[in-house]
């Protein structure tokens, strides 16, 4: 029973049930079995009765003390008991060939009677369950003629084309075939409130078409045995239960499994709850789905006990079955259709999202050549595509989406639907005006989708008020256990909800989220081949060369690929010197690119038209701040005397220079460093200093010395030690120290410029 309580949340057999604890009523072993027929547990292959309902004298006529230890060849007769025996012999699942009809021998004389078998287990042993029902009174059906009843019931179940065509057809042939005043075709939503969405009635009676019913009408372990057991018979609403003798067994103290018996005693909270209905006789036939409960085909009777025969319950769990099927057809060809259509545009939606021209939020809102936008996958009011800082919307959404990056930050799932916001998520609630429902789907790097429904106001009509305890209270002394007295249509209006994400609308964004992720890794990897090919068509293809000069320089992308905005130049100027930078944009990727060629030209032209590292900085540092008005980046600018090695240099934002000197010493450069270009640089100051023969400069960005696993000191000791030597006529190769500093665990890339002057 996969939706029953655990059985150590059960109640204790015998211990009284009232409106609070019901959900935990052990209803499969109640004790006691309906009086319209007798039970008898008895052992195989002698078949001793070891168990006997309390009423056997009224079908039998023999006592409970006679009948418990005798034999069915004993207490009903040689010739029926036989006929058990070689139905055992000859089937092996006996509920699938029910009933046995035999006639048995009773004081009162022959009495024919419906045998129905199963077997149930007890500790260690097997018990056969004997269940016997009188067949007196008018038997409808004879085989035949019920198959031909059932099958013109089915070739109209199949004639159907819609849903509501189908319940009207199975509520009509169940009600033909039953004889019962009310047939009903009940529904579950998801939290198992039922709907009635089919009615075939007694025309005096009025209407419960549309009516909802509370999940606590039917409590789980009642929904598990549902599952199990697919009809059940209540004759006579007011019957007195008949108990089980003796009503433990003597092996294992516990009471007997009646989950399969048909006569099963119900819960009298079920009783008192048809009672209130007015109902004097019931069945329920179990319409399934995956082995789960869907649904009912609920049968009511007002004018007295109703007792159809076992092979007319029989045929009508034939139909319940049947309609299951058809239910499931339907549902899964809706199903089907439904996901037709989402992949279509699934796809439509992923060949917009791989328009590297566009970010990826406008390609999926809409703002394309295609137009499709996300809303003709899930519909809402309005959808959010949150992205690097920025966001794009279709449809109507909240001015600031912002709330969502920091809320969906904090969830554990991929994908997060909320229909009650404002009690769900209150705070959220708050931050976005008149959204009532979200589905959200996270993706890496604080991306996401989100959609956003509105309050979908609607009026509920129910059977009665279903806030039943608090009716139970107010209805006084008088009611011991009534759900409700009341079964009048009594409407709500619900408020504060949206509309429910449907399951297919859940596994859609679910299969968005898995294949957008592989158009962000295409659009990636793209980014990053133009990042790169930008960059490098940027770097100097040649550098310049200089009498009595080595200038060597690289550049290597950071470990994982990811392109940055590092870059290098060295450049003859107008008075004859040589400018050597090395500068670095903040941030990766192709923007990144972007503006460090951008900077990269406004800092030559400056400096080709004559003016010194510190000039050119700042009116870099200008431009940058009226046109660039999201991009820094720290730059060094050396300008250098080939012919007496006096050096000028200005520093915004970016470490310091390495100076080397003749005898295989290294020391950082101890100058002042102004803040970065783009967040105004001023007048970067200006500092001399000359590289003797044998000497040099070497310039570098912080992704050689600086990483989440090593401080920037170290760094730095650890670059100024690569470039420290004993024999200074060894020349340095920078290949060897960028292996030798650079973190294998950055995120960033390197550059290094080593500008050395020979020895004389």
């Amino acid at each position: 029973m996969s939706d029953a309580v655990p059985s150590t949340d059960l109640l204790a057999p015998g211990e009284p049930v009232d409106l609070d604890n019901c959900a935990r009523e052990p209803i499969h072993v109640p004790g006691s079995v309906q009086p319209h027929g007798v039970l008898l547990a008895v052992t195989e292959p002698d078949l001793v009765v070891e168990h006997v309902s309390a009423n056997v004298a009224d079908l039998l006529g023999r006592s409970v003390d006679d009948a418990l230890g005798s034999d069915l060849d004993t207490l009903l007769g040689a010739e029926p008991a036989e006929q058990v025996r070689a139905h055992l012999r000859t089937f092996g699942n006996l509920r699938q060939r029910n009933p046995v009809v035999i006639v048995a021998s009773t004081p009162a004389g022959p009495l024919e009677v419906d045998a129905v078998l199963h077997r149930v287990v007890v500790g260690e042993r097997t018990l056969l369950v004997v269940e016997l029902e009188a067949s007196t009174g008018p038997r409808p059906f004879s085989f035949p003629n019920t198959y031909q009843a059932v099958r013109d019931a089915l070739e109209r179940l199949n004639e159907s084309r819609t849903l509501p065509e189908l319940y009207d057809v199975a509520a009509q042939e169940v009600r033909a075939l039953t004889g019962f005043d009310r047939v009903m075709i009940y529904r579950f939503d998801a939290e198992y409130n039922g709907e009635v969405v089919a009615e075939a009635k007694r025309a005096d009676l009025n209407s419960f078409l549309g009516l909802h019913y509370p999940a606590s009408d039917i409590p789980p372990q009642a929904r598990a045995l549902y599952e199990k057991n697919w009809i059940r018979l209540i004759a006579d609403v007011g019957y007195a239960p008949a108990p089980l003798v003796p009503g433990i067994d003597g092996a294992t103290g516990q009471p007997l499994d009646l989950t399969h018996s048909v006569l099963r005693s119900v819960s009298p909270i079920h009783l008192e709850y048809l009672g209130n209905m007015g109902v004097a006789a019931s069945m329920s036939i179990s319409l399934l789905r995956d082995g789960r409960l869907w649904g009912l085909v609920a049968c009511h009777h007002y004018s007295g006990p109703h007792h159809p025969p076992y092979g007319v319950r029989a045929a009508a769990e034939f139909l319940g079955s049947s309609l299951s099927l058809r239910l499931v057809a339907r549902a899964e060809e809706d199903e089907l259709q439904a996901a037709l259509a989402a992949e279509s545009t699934l796809v439509r939606l992923l060949i917009a999202s791989r328009d590297a021209s566009r970010t990826l939020g406008d390609t999926l809102v809409g703002r394309t050549e295609s137009g499709v936008s996300l809303l003709e996958l899930v519909p809402a009011q309005g959808v959010v595509v949150l992205g690097d800082d920025a966001w794009s919307v279709d449809g109507v959404v909240p001015d600031d989406p912002t709330p969502l990056r920091a809320w969906l930050a904090a969830q554990p799932e991929d994908v997060v639907s909320r229909t009650e916001l404002a009690v769900q998520e209150p705070a959220l609630a708050a931050a976005l005006p008149g959204v009532a429902g979200l589905l959200a789907v996270r993706m890496p790097e604080d991306r996401a989708i989100v959609w956003l429904r509105h309050e979908a106001v609607r009026d509920v009509s129910w059977g009665g008020d279903p806030h039943n305890k608090a009716i139970a209270r107010r209805e006084g002394d008088e009611v011991r256990l009534s759900p409700r007295k009341s079964f009048e249509k009594w409407t709500e209006t619900v408020r504060g909800t949206s509309a429910p994400w449907t399951p297919q609308e859940l596994r859609s964004v679910t299969d968005l989220r898995r294949r957008l992720l592989e158009t962000l890794l295409l659009r990636t990897r793209w980014a990053l081949g133009a990042a790169e090919t930008v960059q490098r068509s940027l770097l100097p293809a040649a550098l310049p060369h200089v009498d009595g000069w080595q200038l060597h320089a690289r550049y290597a992308p950071a470990p994982g690929g990811q392109v940055g905005g590092d870059w290098y130049d060295a450049i003859e100027l107008p008075d004859g010197r040589i400018a050597v930078v090395v500068g670095d944009v903040a941030g990766h990727g192709l923007s990144a690119a972007a503006a460090m060629g951008q900077l990269r030209n406004s800092l030559r032209a400056f400096l080709l038209r004559g003016d010194g590292p510190a000039d050119a900085l700042r009116w870099t540092d200008v431009v940058a701040r009226r046109t660039m008005a999201t991009d820094m980046a720290t730059v060094v600018v050396a300008a250098v005397d080939p012919a007496s090695g006096e050096v000028e240099v200005s520093i915004a934002g970016h470490p310091r220079p390495l100076v080397l000197d003749a005898v295989g010493g290294a020391e950082l450069l101890d100058v002042t460093v102004d803040r970065p270009v783009g967040v105004g640089s001023g007048e970067p100051p200006t500092h001399h200093f000359q590289i003797e023969p044998g000497g040099g400069v070497v310039l570098y960005t912080d992704g050689l010395v600086d990483s989440r696993s090593t401080n920037l000191r170290a760094g730095l000791a650890r670059l100024v030690g690569a470039f420290t030597r004993e024999d200074p006529t060894v020349p340095v190769d920078i290949d060897d120290v960028i292996r030798a500093c650079s973190d294998p665990s950055s995120v960033d890339d390197v550059t290094l410029l080593l500008l050395c002057r020979d020895a004389d």
